[in-house]
């Protein structure tokens, strides 16, 4: 393993992780790291689906609080998505255990961080909630941050008039099925600069209409809700965040800069508690599914939310309060 210059650029470096092939062959994840010398924190930060990390204004915040960062593109997504792969497929989430367990092992082992936060956006704070529950006990990581995580499945009736028994068969049996899309592409271009949005990114790994809804994938999420609903018993705290309101349009509307064009982010936020028994639950007023790329209004009470939980539960001193570099 080796880190280079990200595509991002300096100061971002990243790493290929080889992992066990697949039924589809040679598989990989690829470790994102903007390193704060001398940084005793750490978060380790997964995407959602049909996404990579490219969101470098949250890298920015946590570097400006002393946090060195750290991103997964996970397998067959992103930087991490081969010619040979279905994108963004697995069988089962527990599938991401792998990649997730040696970034651990990275963070805290090699770059010696002693504090790790878990920070999951959508798919990817499902993702992280579960290995957390599956890991409670362990000492892995401190603290989990979830940004509108997966927890229910969308309004979208092509989604729900699937019920989860029907889904998870048809993923036993043909996981390579391809489903009906229920992805906006209205969400997409009200994030990216070339559409309705502020933020650059590559439409190529990000794309608007999204890659293929797999009934393996699918089958694979209903299982992780079916987990869930069961209760993870996540034994650190979880600051949990979602928008204040949701939005279901098939057509442009200036409101899907000001709400959770994804899911539903009451369902998000009944399905909290779950977690474990610490569980912290903010809602953004005006925040998008994405809240750390939401309108500005919005983005700075995520960070300061996310700053005040930092210092109650990580002992975290706000910006301001950070130490300052003798320079020589």
């Amino acid at each position: 393993m080796e880190f280079r210059e990200d595509v991002l650029g300096a100061p971002y470096e990243a790493a290929e992780l080889t992992l066990r092939a697949d039924e589809e062959g040679e598989v990989c994840a690829t470790l994102v790291r903007r390193v704060v010398p001398g940084a005793e924190r750490a978060v380790l930060y997964i995407h959602g689906y049909n996404d990579y990390f490219f969101q470098t204004n949250l890298a920015d915040h946590f570097a400006a609080l002393g946090f060195s960062f750290y991103a997964l593109d996970l397998r067959k997504y992103g930087r991490s998505l081969r010619p040979h792969q279905s994108p963004n497929f697995v069988r089962d989430l527990a599938e991401y255990d792998e990649e997730i367990d040696e970034a651990v092992r990275i963070i805290r082992e090699v770059d010696g961080h002693r504090q790790l936060l878990m920070n999951g956006h959508s798919t990817g704070g499902l993702i992280g909630a579960l290995w957390a529950g599956r890991r409670s006990g362990r000492g892995l990581v401190d603290g989990l941050f979830l940004n509108s995580p997966f927890l229910s499945m969308p309004a979208a009736p092509a989604v729900r008039t699937v019920g989860g028994p029907a889904v998870i068969a048809i993923g036993r049996l043909a996981p390579t099925r391809v489903l009906p899309s229920t992805l906006n592409p209205h969400y997409t271009h009200s994030l990216h600069k070339d559409h309705k949005g502020e933020w650059d990114f590559d439409l190529t790994l990000k794309p608007a209409e999204g890659f293929p809804l797999f009934a393996g994938w699918l089958a694979a999420i209903h299982q992780g809700h079916r987990r869930l609903r069961q209760g993870l018993g996540i034994d650190v705290p979880v600051l949990l965040m979602a928008s204040t309101r949701s939005i279901a349009t098939t057509k442009w509307h200036n409101a899907l800069h000001h709400a959770d064009a994804v899911l539903r982010a009451d369902d998000i936020a009944d399905q909290g508690p779950r977690l474990g028994r610490h569980v912290t639950i903010v809602r953004i007023e005006g925040g998008m599914h994405d809240l750390v790329l939401s309108g500005e209004a919005a983005r700075t009470q995520v960070f300061a939310e996310l700053d005040r939980w930092l210092a109650a539960y990580l002992d975290v001193a706000s910006v301001g309060e950070q130490p300052v570099e003798e320079k020589a």
